[in-house]
């Protein structure tokens, strides 16, 4: 069969399936030309010749309004969110089962319907009534809240046409099924049709989504990686069991700053906000013990002050143990072979154990120096001042590099009650912060000067 020519004149952009002298669109004569097809190939794998319509272009310079936000009124919701819910947004909320998800994303549901926005809250894990029974625990009975039960996803994307409300929650992406999709609910192929569905009809229609999603044993959301692709914000829900502090953390987030944190306290009326973490991380911090160093650490864009705690004690087996909870175990590894090749000080026959005490999980490589502290002051039986906060990042030739946002770090402290620190020498002058500093400029002299070992 013969190849369709496609002809279209350059003047008017009119097309043609022959060529002619004459454009019957705009009468000019001589503009009709054959045009390339767009890609190469057989006609059922390629795009062929067929055209699409021009995109609007704009330059770099053009200036655009920030996109309009809405507040919950949960200040550390809001400040994960970078401001605010934006309108069309598609936002995946990750976390252990039973760690808070649909207790939170309730009572902010509650907040945005209370503030003017309609809201509909579907869950596909629970009944109406046990969410209506979790609304009134917390005191929300009274909310404007459209509730429905489903999984089916056509008939949800159907309701929510039809309602058109502004923020959708949907408990949870793992238990909605597409008719279309052969598989099963919860597997690969159903997560990622229903996250596209969702994530599209969000764009489309204005309607901002939210996703509750479940993790894995590594703490990965589960499904496809794919769907953390899709959405504009990621927010993980972090905490341990045995603690009543939980944290929101954004690693992903097209609107705001990513890694923002927001801090909650659990209690028998559902999540309330903190203000002030740093306080509630120290707050049952006691007298001053071997192993135990204050951290000036920053996440995202708040100062947080949090307690490292260590544990070195001799080996009753032929491996000692490395134990970490709430850092990484791999740089806990680098930082006792640097303690050892550059400070003469041997690890070797001794199980070591750190802790963030409060359940935090800390990932900057500014709390290297905090740890080796708390590593040596464990070690050789020898507390630090209670009033000292440290922070500063080691390199593998045992020099100190300075922290960044070391002013931030500082204020945080002082205005906590901290009256001296131990930073790395060569950054951001710092004389002026109402602080007693000790700057040094690598890890032999801070073992030597603070606990005169080495």
């Amino acid at each position: 069969m013969a190849k369709t020519k496609s002809f279209r004149c350059s003047a008017c952009g009119a097309n043609f399936t022959k060529w002619s002298g004459r454009c019957d669109g705009c009468g000019d004569w001589n503009t009709i030309v054959e045009e390339a097809p767009l890609s190469a190939g057989p006609a059922s794998k390629s795009l062929g010749a067929k055209r699409g319509a021009a995109l609007d272009l704009s330059d770099l310079s053009t200036e655009e309004a920030p996109p309009p936000r809405t507040t919950s009124g949960i200040g550390e919701l809001d400040r994960v969110l970078g401001g605010g819910l934006v309108a069309s947004s598609a936002i995946l909320v990750g976390g252990d089962p039973g760690i808070g998800k649909s207790t939170l994303l309730l009572q902010a549901a509650a907040e945005f319907a209370r503030s003017g926005l309609k809201v509909m809250y579907i869950s596909g894990e629970e009944a109406s009534a046990q969410v209506r029974m979790r609304a009134r625990r917390l005191g929300l009975a009274d909310a404007p809240v459209q509730l429905a039960a489903a999984t089916n996803l056509r008939d949800i994307l159907t309701t929510l046409e039809e309602e058109r409300p502004h923020l959708a929650i949907i408990d949870s992406i793992q238990t909605m099924w597409a008719d279309n999709v052969e598989s099963a609910p919860g597997s690969v192929s159903q997560v990622r049709a229903a996250a596209h569905e969702l994530t599209t009809f969000a764009k489309r229609k204005g309607v901002s989504v939210i996703l509750v999603g479940h993790v894995t044993k590594e703490g990965q959301i589960a499904g496809p990686r794919v769907v953390e692709h899709m959405v504009d914000t990621v927010l993980y829900f972090e905490g341990e069991r045995g603690h009543q502090f939980r944290i929101l953390r954004a690693v992903k987030n097209r609107f705001g700053p990513a890694d923002e944190i927001g801090v909650f306290e659990m209690t028998g009326a559902g999540l309330a906000q903190v203000m002030n973490p740093s306080a509630l991380f120290l707050s049952e911090r006691g007298t001053p013990s071997p192993g135990s160093v204050v951290f000036a650490g920053v996440e995202g864009t708040r100062p947080v002050l949090v307690e490292f705690q260590a544990l070195v004690a001799p080996s009753p087996h032929s491996q000692p143990r490395r134990t970490v909870v709430g850092w990484d175990g791999g740089r806990l590894a680098m930082i006792l072979a640097v303690l050892e090749a550059r400070c003469g000080i041997p690890f070797t026959g001794l199980d070591v154990y750190l802790n963030v005490a409060g359940g935090m999980k800390i990932s900057e490589p500014a709390a290297d120096l905090a740890v080796a502290a708390a590593l040596v002051s464990a070690r050789e039986d020898s507390a630090l001042p209670a009033d000292t906060v440290v922070f500063g990042e080691i390199s593998l030739s045992g020099a100190l590099r300075p922290a960044p946002q070391s002013e931030n770090r500082l204020k945080e402290a002082q205005k906590l009650g901290f009256t001296a620190a131990i930073t790395p020498s060569g950054g951001k002058a710092l004389a002026d912060m109402g602080l007693k500093l000790t700057q040094m400029g690598d890890l032999t002299a801070f073992v030597g000067d603070i606990f005169g070992a080495g």
